[in-house]
């Protein structure tokens, strides 16, 4: 399978460099790139040469919410990435447990500790992400999966918006929800997800589904809860058609991708669609935020 590798360059001051990078690369992954190493100069992403849209990394890079009043600014250079065994590359790449909150580990499939060690239990996930975003090594995923958790999820159907790995599904499922029903523009997302369902034991309340928030019309249903760990613009563009999944007096929508800075927005839009904010996380600048219908 052959690949383009971008090389962005990255100016922005210290102390915004690794945020401006982190939402870099959860955006650049809504549109194909598969996986991405940091260096000196910013970051380089990895995508297949069949599904590069250079046209839709154009739109990222114009509707980046950081710019020039903050300092940063983006360049970027295209080349053919050299052959590589991808699948070993990404067999040797993991991550360590991560821990969320006091109730949740979070564990790489390929690296899993010794079974002597190791408890199968509703407070233990698996996953094996083809990126790192997903795993619950960034902020807003951990923030989400202790949403999950807080809310109380016994009996519940999630819609997972989004779903990468299929983390969210999981941990919903783990935690006592009856169905899970995730989707993903990638299509590689759809089948990951499917996969970690799978590890986790869940895969017979889960469904992956390939497409857009399109999806959701076609499902044609409700769900009690509604998660996207998605970035601010995509969620504003969305959050009407993710409104339509829920009842229309209750139900609870969980949203995080964001900064701070971004929840007057997400909040005003959430009052049009007639919900109101009921509780709002925080961790390294990043929000997750609970709506409730009113």
């Amino acid at each position: 399978m052959k690949y383009f590798e971008v090389h962005f360059r990255l100016n922005a001051p210290d102390d915004l460099r690794q945020d401006v990078s982190d939402v870099l690369a959860a955006m650049a992954g809504e549109c194909g790139f598969e996986t991405f190493e940091e260096n000196d100069e910013g970051l380089t992403g990895y995508v297949q040469r069949d599904l590069f849209d250079e046209a839709a990394l154009r739109n990222v890079l114009d509707s980046f919410p950081f710019g020039e009043e903050q300092g940063v600014s983006i360049g970027y250079e295209v080349n053919d990435a050299p052959d590589r065994d991808w699948n070993e590359q990404w067999e040797k790449e993991g991550f360590e447990p991560i821990n969320v909150g006091t109730h949740l580990i979070i564990y790489d499939g390929r690296h899993l500790p010794p079974p002597s060690s190791f408890n199968p239990s509703p407070s233990t996930i698996i996953i094996e992400a083809r990126q790192a975003f997903g795993t619950g090594n960034h902020a807003t995923t951990r923030m989400m999966c202790q949403a999950l958790i807080d809310l109380g999820m016994d009996g519940k159907t999630l819609l997972d918006c989004g779903t990468g790995t299929g983390i969210l599904s999981i941990v919903a499922l783990k935690y006592g929800a009856t169905e899970a029903v995730g989707y993903d523009i990638d299509e590689w997302s759809v089948e990951n997800a499917r996969h970690n369902a799978g590890l986790n034991g869940v895969d017979q309340q889960f469904t992956s589904v390939w497409g857009n928030a399109g999806v959701i019309r076609q499902l044609q249903r409700k769900f009690d809860v509604v998660a996207a760990n998605i970035n601010r613009n995509i969620l504003l563009a969305d959050m009407q058609q993710m409104r339509q999944a829920l009842p229309q007096y209750r139900g609870t929508m969980l949203l995080s991708g964001f900064y701070r800075e971004d929840v007057p927005l997400l909040e005003a839009k959430a009052r049009e669609l007639g919900m109101h904010l009921e509780d709002e996380k925080e961790e390294d600048g990043w929000s997750c935020l609970k709506f409730r219908i009113n």
